[in-house]
């Protein structure tokens, strides 16, 4: 969808300074040396103990910061995560309205998957412009994958898990950048992708069970369905993409060769060339996979992390274009373009 004058005014993050290598992981048996050899990934930000909301804390400071808006104007604050985010029962967001937005704004956790910040970018665009007393929305996504139920190293086919948090500060006054277009569409007939054989009831978290997206998928090709419908459900996801570039770039009014960067998940070397850059004809030197590798699929904050990563090395700029794109549990596929209108002040 195309929303008119909707900004972002300001980017934060938060990385872990610990960085495990691939390297290091094969040498103590946690990681395939197979997988190190095919998927060219360099390895995981890791947070130790640091709790997701805490990470999360620190990205929104950054962001509110850099935006130049005080906690007041915040009409509405989104929190994405893929991961179990502290005590059961009690909402990650409340500790962000505690410390840093208070008690007025509308607040709510987004479990969309990995493209909980496109559904939380949809929801906040609409949102501000229903009520002119809306200035601004903070967006901000989190995981901490270190806990016993979760092998970051095996957790899917092609990507390791990172720890970070992402934030974005969304206004309806002119940013530093612009939101041209996002859009969101729902793969039905994949849904069982990321369900696998596994039972709805009891969750399989309130009776120890590991989570492991690997060993889903694989279910979900060799035993939920025949190989021909496993198939035509994984082509279904390949046109969806299509479909959704077709649509953000046609909305943005530019074309694939216009694009400066892509951004997609942080994902092993072939997926993101043969899914996405292959898809757009473009090169891999477009991508920010050689920046993700280094990271791991950090949730639903790989995109924004890009995104801030790009500033920051001076590889995006005013007039360029960033085309976010991923997909998520449902099986959804999502993306949104990002016009640069200015340098941001903080550079």
């Amino acid at each position: 969808m195309r929303y008119a004058d909707t900004y972002i005014g300001g980017v934060g993050t938060y990385l872990p300074r610990t960085v495990v290598s691939v390297e290091k992981a094969v040498a103590k048996g946690w990681y395939p040396a197979e997988e190190a050899d095919l998927h060219q990934l360099g390895g995981a930000a890791v947070a130790g103990d640091t709790p997701a909301p805490e990470m999360a804390l620190h990205a929104a400071r950054s962001a509110l910061k850099r935006s130049g808006r005080a906690p007041g104007d915040l009409g509405l604050l989104l929190y994405a995560s893929t991961w179990h985010q502290g005590p059961d029962g009690w909402p990650p967001h409340s500790y962000l309205q505690r410390h840093l937005v208070g008690g007025d704004a509308l607040a709510t956790e987004i479990r969309q998957g990995c493209n909980g910040m496109f559904i939380a970018l949809q929801l906040a665009a609409g949102h501000l412009h229903a009520d002119p007393a809306r200035p601004a929305a903070l967006l901000v996504a989190a995981d901490n994958y270190g806990t016993p139920l979760m092998d970051r190293w095996r957790m899917g086919p092609g990507y390791i898990g990172g720890d970070a948090a992402a934030a974005l500060v969304l206004t309806k006054e002119p940013g530093f950048a612009r939101l041209a277009s996002v859009c969101t569409t729902t793969v039905t007939e994949a849904e069982e992708l990321h369900r696998g054989s596994e039972p709805l009831f009891p969750p399989g978290v309130t009776v120890g069970r590991k989570m492991s997206f690997a060993a889903r998928n694989d279910q979900f090709r060799r035993q939920v369905m025949p190989t021909g419908e496993a198939t035509a459900a994984l082509f279904s996801i390949q046109r969806a993409l299509e479909e959704v570039v077709e649509q953000l770039l046609a909305e943005s009014g530019i074309q694939a060769a216009d694009l400066t960067q892509v951004a997609f998940m942080n994902y092993s070397r072939e997926i993101v060339e043969q899914r996405c850059m292959a898809l757009l004809d473009l090169p891999m030197s477009r991508s920010t996979w050689d920046y993700g590798r280094t990271i791991g699929h950090c949730g639903a904050a790989d995109q924004v992390l890009s995104l801030d990563h790009l500033l920051i090395t001076g590889r995006l700029g005013p007039g360029d274009h960033l085309l976010m794109l991923g997909t998520g549990p449902g099986v959804t596929v999502s993306g949104a373009v990002i016009e640069i209108i200015d340098t941001p002040q903080w550079l």
